[in-house]
């Protein structure tokens, strides 16, 4: 399993898909650049999300600002509450995170969320040394993760700081929204965006970095009709993968089940879990990878009532890619009392705070399960099989020479279908190097260009994970790549 975490890394580098930020400069842990392919691929998962998350859920989004004001976070509770357990080696004086490390040895899943004394205790009976120097390791304490900054002129302090997380903006701004969108409960917000965590310890690079985007949505919603679903019979046999508390294996329960047998707080959560697994087998994860782990008390957020941490089998092992989170009336309750605004709702007569159930979403974690899910291998060459919609380009256009009139051909070629499509156009190497560089890319098709094109105005198009061929007229291009995306057997007319 480790071999399929360096085969990323290494094929990344080589490719300039994501490699550490400002690299020439030594750069600084936990911050990563993406390069041209992997912003694309990072575009594309969002696009989906958009379909299946933003569309699907009737949502609206918003985009915030990623610096706000202290107050924010006093309401929030994150300049009190969010703290990551640090423990320090007398010796070497190099930091960690108490749950890394005791997990490590340990070889279990550890809450982080655990008193500081428990750690103390777990590192004392087990005996547990520095990881680096083997000396011993001091006391346990809590570190706050937020990365603070100042705005204009300040005495002292921080007066602002970057957002852990999307989710304040939608919060902070929830009763612009409900009064311009023109929308009833239950109201989703989405937003995609960086958010920044001061990490003890980052590692396994995009698994657990410092800045990383975020994909949220919150739905608002009456607790008194947490089990209307209008949309619930359209999924109610779809099978979810639980992992419950009582249960020590993965289970297949339908939907409905998991309602009717209590497993969530209402019909409308048992749907939102539904959207959510179906938005990954849509990026390709196989589904007997994934699971919805219940969290017990002491694992939760401060904030939550109900979680369900989703997660993927990967080589670094069960990876969360998304909190699903009951968050009650906590958030809009705190931001009311710090803001003195009322973010109250009357329906039906009645006035009451809303509730939020929250999916959130790691952009960076999903890109890195969608690309390991999909490398493989053909006749010993790295082939990333990315499900089409999330290539990062439909085509790569390919004079198979760079003289004669044949590049010229392919540029015309290429100009046809740039505009409607993600295409790229290619002329360096063998034409044999080409191909293996994209298919190592992902890119589903490939479009040659050679001399007989010149007479009879066609190409040779080659399709990624079977290596077909098949010539085809130029202007059929649009065509073919239209049918391509929508799933289409374009090899076999």
């Amino acid at each position: 399993m480790a071999e399929d975490y360096d085969r990323i890394q290494n094929l990344a580098d080589q490719r300039g898909i994501f490699f550490p930020a400002a690299e020439i400069h030594g750069s600084l842990a936990g911050f990563w650049d993406f390069g041209h392919t992997g912003s694309n691929i990072r575009r594309k998962i969002v696009e989906l999300w958009r379909r299946d998350i933003v569309r699907g859920l009737g949502s609206i989004e918003m985009d915030g600002c990623i610096i706000l004001p202290k107050q924010v976070f006093q309401a929030s509770g994150h300049l009190k509450s969010f703290a990551d357990p640090v423990v320090l080696c007398t010796k070497c004086k190099k930091s960690y995170r108490a749950d890394k490390v005791v997990e490590d040895v340990l070889k279990t899943e550890i809450p982080e969320a655990m008193p500081s004394e428990k750690f103390d205790e777990m590192i004392k009976d087990n005996n547990i040394k520095c990881p680096s120097c083997k000396g011993s390791l001091g006391k346990t304490d809590k570190f706050n993760m937020m990365i603070g900054v100042t705005a204009g002129v300040v005495a002292e302090g921080y007066n602002a700081y970057l957002r852990p997380e999307t989710c304040q903006s939608i919060f902070a701004s929830f009763m612009k929204l409900v009064k311009t969108s023109r929308v009833s409960l239950p109201l989703p917000i989405s937003q995609v965006g960086k958010s920044f965590r001061n990490e003890i310890s980052p590692r396994q690079s995009l698994l657990r970095s410092r800045e990383f985007t975020q994909m949220e949505t919150e739905i608002f919603f009456n607790p008194k009709k947490i089990d209307e679903c209008p949309d619930f019979d359209s999924v109610k046999d779809y099978k979810l993968k639980m992992k419950l508390l009582s249960e020590k294996d993965v289970k297949d329960m339908t939907v409905e089940e998991v309602y009717t047998k209590k497993i969530v707080s209402g019909k409308s959560i048992a749907y939102y879990l539904a959207v959510c697994q179906k938005f990954f087998e849509h990026c390709g994860i196989p589904v007997e990878k994934m699971r919805f782990r219940e969290l017990e008390d002491d694992a939760r957020a401060f904030y939550s009532k109900e979680t369900w941490d989703f997660e993927v089998l990967t080589s670094t092992g069960w990876l969360e890619l998304v909190a699903n989170n009951y968050r009650t009336d906590y958030d809009l309750k705190s931001h009311s009392d710090v803001s003195g605004t009322d973010l109250s709702i009357t329906e039906d007569e009645e006035k009451f705070v809303p509730h939020v159930w929250e999916i959130s979403m790691g952009l960076d974690r999903t890109f890195y399960a969608v690309f390991e899910s999909a490398l493989g291998e053909r006749d010993g060459k790295p082939l990333l099989s990315l499900p089409r919609y999330l290539a990062p380009y439909d085509a790569v256009v390919l004079p198979l020479v760079r003289k004669d009139g044949v590049d010229d051909k392919a540029r015309g070629a290429f100009n046809l279908i740039k505009l409607d499509f993600d295409v790229k156009y290619d002329e360096k190497q063998s034409i044999g190097k080409r191909y293996l560089i994209y298919d190592e890319l992902g890119v589903p098709l490939a479009v040659t260009i050679d001399y007989d094109s010149l007479e009879k105005n066609d190409c040779t198009i080659r399709d990624r994970d079977t290596a077909k061929q098949k010539r085809v007229q130029i202007s059929e291009l649009p065509e073919i790549l239209a049918r391509m995306k929508k799933g289409e057997d374009i090899f076999n007319d």
